[in-house]
């Protein structure tokens, strides 16, 4: 493993299946205290828990991991699904960790990692799922008629060339700043530093690749289980945080999650959007901290 310091914490690089995989770790003060696995959304990284990792720290040890094809990790021309990263995740904890872990994810990193747990029971303390999409319940909204339409476009703009020249746009920063600004209600939360974090990995060897990849495996109907059904089988804390002004993801569709498991806690969070951890930190780990605490797992 190739080991550096930097303020995120000790970043290491660990190979799985032939590629280089991301993380960082920060040793925690708190005695006794399961681990947090921190796991960020589409087109993030590590570093979009900047605000987060030195307050966790604290009480826990913990660790944050970039998927692959995103952040530092390889930027790999393969089949994704929520089924692979999980499957990173899982060999992550069973290489690094080993013991009841707390997972935290953002979007399809809630994703993912509710999609591990369920998986591997034996790895989850409790979740915190922090937005947490349904890709599977698109074609239940959509009548049969609507459906051919959206698969159409969907074939259409899944060229490998018309993806290439999208991401050559998409990759800018300035373009970079538009989307950050829909994720952001709160437009002072997004300063330079962010914008740095989104911009810096799509530069990367073989992002473009990546791209395509993730594109084009996004379209497949294998690509995400039921979150409900995935939900249903859990036997541990969950809580469910949901930004009131999240323009990516419904607000909606968070309550339509509650009842399926008498484990799940949902509060929504006012005048937050699609990433309140690094919007407002402060008020995020109002709620959080106090859960974690006390909330038996």
């Amino acid at each position: 493993m190739r080991e550096t310091k930097m303020k995120l914490g000790r970043q290491r690089d660990w190979v799985w299946r032939g590629w280089q995989i991301r993380y960082t770790y920060l040793r925690g003060k708190g005695e006794g205290k399961p681990p947090i696995v921190l796991i960020h959304g589409f087109g993030a990284a590590i570093a979009h828990w900047r605000h987060n990792l030195p307050i966790l720290k604290e009480n826990h040890t913990v660790y944050a991991l970039d998927l692959l094809g995103f952040g530092a990790s390889r930027k790999a021309f393969t089949d994704y699904s929520i089924e692979l990263w999980a499957e990173q995740v899982y060999q992550f904890w069973r290489t690094v960790i080993g013991v009841p872990t707390i997972f935290m994810g953002n979007s399809l990193g809630s994703l993912v990692s509710l999609t591990a747990v369920a998986r591997h029971p034996e790895m989850g303390k409790k979740l915190i799922l922090i937005n947490l999409p349904d890709v599977s319940a698109r074609s239940e909204m959509l009548s049969p008629p609507i459906q051919k339409v959206v698969s159409g476009v969907e074939s259409f703009f899944a060229a490998p060339w018309l993806l290439r020249g999208l991401f050559s746009i998409l990759k800018s920063p300035k373009v970079i700043r538009r989307w950050a600004k829909l994720a952001y209600p709160q437009v002072s939360a997004l300063d330079e530093e962010l914008v740095t974090i989104l911009s810096t990995p799509p530069r990367d060897q073989f992002a473009a690749d990546a791209f395509v990849a993730l594109a084009r495996s996004a379209l497949s109907r294998n690509f995400s289980p039921s979150v409900k059904a995935l939900l249903s089988n859990l036997e541990l804390p969950i809580l469910l945080l949901w930004g009131e002004q999240d323009k990516f993801i419904p607000p909606s569709l968070a309550r339509s999650f509650v009842g399926i498991n008498p484990n799940l806690e949902l509060i929504m969070l006012p005048n937050l959007g699609h990433c309140p951890h690094d919007e407002a930190p402060e008020q995020f780990h109002e709620v959080i901290l106090p859960w974690l605490a006390n909330k038996q797992g």
